[in-house]
């Protein structure tokens, strides 16, 4: 089963129309999007003039079939503070919610799409960004 991880650049661009990402989304069977992405993006909509319109896309996109939500649960709260280490002792560490959306991408087993290019510091995430 191949899946995918979203972190926020990596949505903000599918809605915009890219399709190279499209096309990676239509290629998996599981899409997963971390809680904390989901609050990112609801922040970002609540600062904009679309609050209404931004939230209705991205309900529909979440009742797709084979999208699913990963909550911060004990498994990724544990393994946030397992990476929270690693990147600090190797001298590269990344702002907090971008450890939170790593782990979760671990925890799934996924493939993290993304467009920052920090998360390449995170050990054990496979980055794509297509």
């Amino acid at each position: 089963m191949s899946r995918v991880c979203l972190d926020t650049s990596a949505y903000s661009r599918l809605m915009a129309g890219c399709p190279a990402l499209t096309a990676r989304l239509e290629a998996v069977d599981r899409v997963y999007m971390p809680a904390t992405v989901l609050g990112e993006l609801r922040a970002g909509f609540e600062m904009g003039s679309r609050t209404n319109e931004n939230a209705q896309r991205l309900q529909a996109f979440l009742d797709q079939p084979g999208v699913r939500v990963v909550d911060t649960d004990k498994d990724v709260a544990e393994r946030y503070g397992r990476l929270v280490k690693q990147v600090r002792d190797q001298g590269t560490p990344i702002p907090t919610n971008d450890i939170w959306i790593a782990a979760a991408a671990l925890e799934t087993g996924s493939h993290l799409l993304t467009y920052d290019a920090h998360f390449g510091h995170v050990p054990g995430v496979i980055v794509d960004s297509p």
